[in-house]
């Protein structure tokens, strides 16, 4: 599979919440029940064990067992919390995760070296791929069967239609 020892970032860690050690967290992922998937993070070069998470304005609030007061909270803003990409829950046909793709070389279906994932959006209608060309141009293509026809851990084709 792809990757798999390379981590995976689900949340930052935004400051402290309260007295008691309770943080904010940014979340990256699909909110905070999924971090409830995971019971240790790393966390640079320590790791922190989840006890609980609760959904908040804009993200998340968590305890750490590792984590007892305001000011030991506080140390941690910016941190991200991270697993292994193996830890991850495996995928059906067709699905993938923004992580497997960021930073896969792309190829047109003409056979054409086009450049590489560099971004993965979603404005509301659906994932759109952002392709960084070799000049430093950059183009969005859609995340659909039409225009990207094939991806896999090698790379990602893209239909030469929608070739920027």
């Amino acid at each position: 599979m792809a990757r798999a020892d390379r981590p995976v970032t689900l949340a930052a860690i935004a400051g402290a919440h309260g007295v008691r050690g309770e943080v904010r967290l940014k979340l990256f992922g699909e909110g905070a029940e999924s971090l409830r998937a995971f019971s240790v993070f790393e966390a640079g070069t320590r790791k922190l064990t989840l006890q609980s998470v609760r959904p908040a304005n804009q993200g998340a609030v968590a305890t750490f067992a590792e984590i007892t007061d305001r000011s030991a909270a506080e140390a941690l803003r910016g941190t991200l919390l991270t697993v292994p990409r193996s830890a991850l829950p495996p995928l059906a046909e067709g699905e993938y995760y923004h992580h497997d793709l960021l930073g896969l070389p792309c190829v047109s279906t003409d056979g054409s070296a086009i450049g590489e994932v560099v971004a993965i959006d979603n404005f509301g209608a659906g994932d759109i791929l952002e392709i960084a060309k070799p000049d430093g141009k950059r183009f969005m293509v859609p995340m659909t069967a039409q225009a990207v026809p094939e991806w896999n851990d090698d790379g990602v084709t893209i239909d030469a239609a929608f070739v920027e």
